[in-house]
Formats: C-alpha cells, structure tokens, sequence
C-alpha cells in the first residue's frame, strides 16, 4: 500500500509513459475510427514507442489494452471493428501502463464533435469531480474525505455517482488495498499516509446512478440509457499534499 521513495520514482516514469498516450491521443481526430482501431493504434505505441506493457491485456481474461466506453456505457467497454465512433458521441478510454515492473492507470472522456450541450456539461462535470477528490488527498486526510468531495460535486449539479465500481490502490499489482469510493462521509474511513498510491476514477451519470452489465460480461451500462462520464487519475499522497502521477499537459492548472 504504501511505496517506498524508489518505487515511487518508478511509478512516476509509468505515469508520465501513460500521460504521453493520452496525449498521442489528444491528436486525433477520433470520428469515424471504430474502437477496435483505437485499441490497436494504443497497443502498438505502448508496445513499439514506448517500449512498454498494456497491463489490461490479459488481466482477468480480458484480450485487449483498453476499455472503450461509448455513451451510456459506464465502464469496460471491449473494443469492436463495427463499433464506429461517431459526430456527438462521448466516448471514455481507460488504459493501464506498466513499466519497470510497476502500473498507472489513466482514463479520459473525450467529447467528439458536435456533441450536445448536455453531454459537454456531463463531461465537465465528471472531469471536476475527479478533481475534487484529488484535492482532498494529503496526509491525514480520509477516503471518506474524497468520496464525499466527489458526490457533493455531482449532486450539486444533479448529476448521480456509480456506486458500483470504484479506485484501487496500484503499484506491482493492478488492484491493490485500498478500494477509493466515489461517495463517503467527512472524516471517515482509512487515514491517509505519505507514500501510498492509488487511483481516483469517478463515474458520473446523467440519470440515475444504476447500472446493467450486458451479456458479454463486461461492457456496463447505465440502467436508464442516460449517458455516462468518467475520469481517472494515479495519485500519490506527498508529505504535504499530493502529486498526481499520470498528470497530462495542460492538466496542472486544474490541481
């Protein structure tokens, strides 16, 4: 749970690996690529440029480097050769890195073209509340303290929080102790310690916060059809605050 100053100085060349790739990504214009494209164009620049290991591929039997989430897709969408990404979609791309033998996990909602206001101001929505979990981060502080900064930032904006997934402690092991709620109570839960390193993903819905699992067994939708938003960061508690690993560029001005 709690990394050593040289695990952290590895944890920090994979998270700054994985920034580079959502970078890459930023670039594109992703309109009228399938998922499955994506997917591909990921794995061959972890792999080939960046010389490293999707540590999605494989975990838990899943065959591909990152989730895909469409829409009213919540989390773990598998990529698809005739899932088209389309003018007015929102579209999430959760993707792990593993370097050195250590992993960051990253992911963003990208709104594509002409979306819809309201499907802007989900995104926006769901971006911020990340962000109000992350300031929450310092020691002493709790997890209760960064779940409750993050459902008082959705619900202020009557938005809802899935309560069915959360973030995870990261290091060697994807999932690690941990488990981060994207809802709590102030003052609550475990107390925060310099050195630990963990994910903050909250996912935001537009409607109401249930969700459905489709038959693949992977690809989680919300309940209602309403669109879904998520945002994720690896983070490590510093001796006076916090320092977020997969930080992007531009990203700093939001801390």
């Amino acid at each position: 749970m709690v990394k050593t100053p040289d695990e952290l100085a590895l944890m920090r060349i994979s998270g700054r690996l994985l920034a580079s790739v959502f970078e890459m990504l930023d670039g594109l214009d992703l309109t009228g690529m399938s998922t499955l494209e994506v997917n591909d164009l990921v794995e061959r620049y972890i792999t080939v440029d960046l010389a490293s290991r999707p540590a999605s591929k494989g975990q838990y039997g899943f065959a591909f480097v990152l989730n895909c989430s469409l829409n009213d897709v919540v989390c773990h969408g598998v990529p698809d050769a005739n899932e088209i990404i389309r003018d007015g979609d929102i579209i999430n791309l959760d993707i792990t890195l593993e370097k050195n033998g250590y992993i960051a996990d990253s992911s963003k909602t990208w709104v594509v073209g002409n979306a819809s206001g309201a499907a802007r101001r989900l995104v926006r929505i769901a971006n911020e509340a990340m962000w109000a979990g992350i300031r929450q981060v310092r020691p002493g502080a709790s997890l209760g303290d960064i779940g409750f900064a993050i459902e008082r930032h959705a619900k202020r904006n009557r938005c809802s929080v899935v309560r069915d997934y959360c973030g995870h402690g990261i290091g060697r092991e994807m999932h690690e102790e941990p488990q981060v709620l994207n809802f709590g109570r102030p003052n609550s839960g475990l107390r925060l310690r310099e050195g630990m390193v963990f994910t903050i993903e909250p996912m935001i819905n537009a409607g109401r916060r249930q969700v459905v699992t489709d038959s693949d067994g992977w690809t989680v939708r919300t309940s209602d059809g309403r669109l879904s938003a998520q945002f994720e960061h690896t983070v490590a508690v510093t001796a006076d605050g916090v320092e977020v690993l997969t930080l992007r560029e531009g990203e700093a001005a939001l801390m």
